[in-house]
């Protein structure tokens, strides 16, 4: 056990060895808090039995002492004959929260495979563990669901020690090998390999209103019949929160190991290759959730037709002197422009400063073709009303006007999808609506209080794909 600073009120400083072999983006295992209180009034010490399905097959065993979990990895996992010495390698200590975990972890992290919590419960100790455990020992009586009686873990080399069971009235059980199921959630190992474990489902995303992780778990499932058309077989980016819109966030769009996410690989304009990564159902975007992903952003194309773009949008970025009524009527007046063009539109809400326009296409077009296509049209709109609008991005060429934002139209650019969440304050979404509700709705108007409710009613884009 590593040695623990306690400092006058209580705070600990712990788990750094935990912490530094993990990556918290890539694996769903619980981090370990830097920081903690050393409970005095503990009743019961906890302990667990995890079977790891990892590069070898082993049992870990983990007792509950001073707020961490002691760890050790028992290859033939515990037994009941009293005459067996099952070799236990110590192991750095685990948070507390390990004790139920559940799940896979990914290829190329620390301990990949897959963990299924084989048996928890507590233990009291017979010896005080405080005072052997500097010795090099430990006495403890277990009362789990599948271990029981008096056991003894003694270290003999290093890192090397032994478990025993010590003689008692306990007889019922003589093979642990009989016991494949997890008491969590009774699947065998095998069988823990598909489902998603979500890890601190209470965690605060969002605060003001508070909105856990779970709940964003929650409206991914209920949207996605919604937003699975726009979302599914395109190349994705997002905004990750691992702790949080308030802390820390990160914009992510390379592929990582992960079983539910497909893997495209893209050449980019220097030659070289590079991995980009999409979704196709439910369980990778639930996965990519479970990574603290929230908001999603997608390209213009299909996965399967990735140079011939079909997919075109304009997002109108106002000057900050400009009220919404102007952004709206910019809407208005863009989307003139496109009824001339003959192309069909819709709208939808940004969850940010504006709107966007959306043009679904049916014909084979090349990037660069589309680019400019879109480029003429906002250029269009600022020659027709100069004063109103800018196809200049530069901030200085802004002043007074809307930005005509089609740069999005460019290979590698996205823009972010239907029924999305925004990592922004109240947690808005990017909400397609009706024509006829654009001077109703603004932009950070619909959160996912109203955007459940939305999608009970018809559909405003029910016409996008004809």
């Amino acid at each position: 056990m590593q040695k623990l600073k306690q400092t006058n009120n209580g705070e600990i400083m712990k788990l750094t060895k935990y912490n530094q072999k993990r990556d918290f983006n890539k694996t769903s295992e619980p981090k370990g808090l830097i920081k903690g209180i050393i409970s005095k009034n503990a009743k019961k010490l906890k302990f667990c039995v995890q079977h790891h399905l990892a590069r070898r097959d082993h049992y870990d065993f983990r007792l509950e002492l001073d707020g961490v979990l002691l760890s050790w990895a028992v290859p033939k996992g515990p037994s009941y004959n009293t005459k067996d010495k099952r070799l236990a390698v110590h192991a750095e200590d685990h948070p507390l929260s390990y004790r139920t975990f559940e799940g896979t972890i990914p290829d190329g992290e620390y301990g990949a495979g897959t963990v299924m919590l084989w048996d928890d419960g507590y233990y009291k100790p017979i010896e005080n563990p405080h005072t052997t455990y500097k010795k090099g020992y430990l006495k403890f009586t277990l009362y789990g669901k599948r271990l029981k009686g008096n056991w003894t873990i003694i270290k003999f080399k290093d890192d090397n020690w032994l478990l025993i069971k010590e003689k008692d009235n306990y007889k019922e059980y003589d093979d642990i090998n009989e016991f494949d199921t997890s008491i969590k959630t009774g699947k065998t190992i095998d069988e823990i390999k598909n489902i998603i474990t979500i890890t601190n489902p209470d965690k605060l995303i969002y605060k003001n209103p508070n909105i856990t992780k779970q709940e964003i778990v929650n409206y991914y499932k209920k949207v996605y019949e919604r937003m699975s058309p726009y979302l599914n077989n395109r190349l994705i980016s997002t905004i990750r929160c691992p702790d949080g819109i308030t802390k820390d966030i990160f914009f992510k769009k390379h592929f990582e190991i992960n079983k539910y996410l497909k893997k495209k690989f893209i050449t980019n304009s220097k030659g070289h290759k590079e991995d980009y990564y999409y979704i196709d159902n439910l369980e990778g975007l639930i996965s990519e959730v479970q990574m603290n992903s929230i908001e999603y952003h997608i390209w213009g194309s299909n996965i399967d037709n990735i140079n011939s773009p079909n997919m075109m949008v304009f997002d109108l970025d106002p000057d900050k002197s400009l009220d919404i009524d102007k952004v709206r009527d910019g809407v208005k007046d863009l989307k003139s422009i496109l009824d001339e063009l003959k192309l069909k539109s819709f709208l939808k809400t940004s969850g940010g400063k504006g709107y966007h326009i959306v043009i679904p296409l049916n014909y084979q077009i090349s990037w660069q073709k589309f680019r400019k296509i879109a480029k003429d049209i906002a250029k269009l709109m600022e020659e027709k009303w100069p004063d109103k609008y800018t196809s200049n991005m530069r901030i200085k060429n802004r002043k007074g006007k809307i930005f005509i934002d089609w740069v999005r139209n460019t290979k590698g650019a996205t823009f972010v999808a239907p029924y999305s969440l925004r990592a922004r304050k109240n947690a808005p979404v990017s909400m397609p609506i009706k024509w006829s509700e654009l001077y109703k709705v603004k932009p950070q108007d619909i959160g996912i209080k109203e955007a459940l409710r939305r999608i009970k009613l018809s559909d405003s884009w029910k016409d996008f794909f004809n």
